[in-house]
């Protein structure tokens, strides 16, 4: 009678999943408990223990930790944990990672953390093997990095390096002077001498006279009363018109060369251009060959 009644649970055992049998230990003979009971005793979520009895394992992060909590719980109800575990094993398809036949190998590599036999380095094995795309594709990664940054200490190294110079190819740079005129008076004060460098027109008074310069809008840029020796450099450009309170007494240079006054001595000219072409002084006419003979 027995042997027909153990007989019959095997059958029944055999035909359940993994979480039918929990559930129906749980919930079924002389001691039936509630799931928050049990998860307080086996310190363990609610939702996982649901999880494992409507077989939902995707609620719970990775297999190891399935298999393991589902050891625990199966022991806790009085159920066969190897059974159990080969059971959910075959349900999730991992017969072929972890051997359903055998306690050695399931305790080796499939064991869960908290009471069951395993180790780090077979759990981290079976996680690298299930995730070695990942793996892979860090180290791909990681190499192309490696070739980037060894390429570019290269070239900062090749653009550190000091190029040869050929000293004898070298030519001097040419260093643009100032030439003076050979001013009628000793220069006393210079003005203007922002301009110095590119003026083409300078003025210098012989007598005490008043200069203002304006540009092509009417804009004054220079008004002084030059004393005999002062100096002013005209900004370079064609549109600069001077008055002159003086006009004999400025004397007016043009490319070095000394230009015509812009007036009698002691009259005020005014409007008096300062485009060097207007200022240069004509050019002697040339005899002419009748004359000549």
């Amino acid at each position: 009678m027995n042997e027909n009644i153990i007989t019959d649970t095997e059958v029944q055992n055999v035909e359940m999943t993994a979480g039918e049998m929990l559930r129906n230990a749980r919930t079924t003979g002389r001691r039936k408990r509630e799931i928050p009971t049990i998860a307080k005793q086996l310190c363990i979520r609610e939702e996982f223990l649901q999880a494992l009895e409507d077989g939902d394992y995707s609620v719970i992060p990775e297999p190891v930790y399935i298999l393991g909590f589902a050891r625990n719980y199966a022991m806790e109800l009085g159920l066969s944990p190897d059974e159990i575990v080969a059971k959910i094993k075959r349900e999730m398809g991992l017969v072929n990672e972890c051997a359903a036949d055998g306690d050695a190998a399931d305790g080796a590599a499939c064991a869960a953390p908290g009471g069951v036999p395993g180790g780090i380095v077979a759990r981290t094995l079976i996680f690298v093997r299930r995730k070695w795309k990942w793996f892979a594709a860090g180290l791909a990664i990681l190499a192309v990095l490696v070739v980037g940054l060894v390429v570019l200490t290269a070239s900062i190294r090749s653009s550190d390096t000091p190029m040869e110079i050929d000293s004898a190819n070298i030519k001097p740079v040419p260093v643009q002077t100032v030439s003076e005129p050979a001013y009628a008076k000793k220069v006393r004060e210079r003005f203007g001498t922002e301009n110095r460098e590119g003026a083409r027109v300078i003025l210098q008074a012989a007598q005490e006279s008043w200069v203002k310069v304006e540009d092509a809008r009417g804009n004054t840029v220079f008004s002084r009363v030059l004393v005999p020796g002062d100096v002013y450099y005209v900004p370079t450009g064609a549109n600069h018109s001077a008055t002159f309170g003086n006009a004999g007494g400025i004397d007016i240079w043009v490319d070095g060369v000394l230009a015509e006054k812009a007036g009698a001595a002691h009259t005020r000219k005014s409007g008096i251009s300062m485009n060097p072409e207007n200022l240069k002084p004509a050019a002697p006419a040339a005899p002419d060959a009748e004359s000549a003979e």
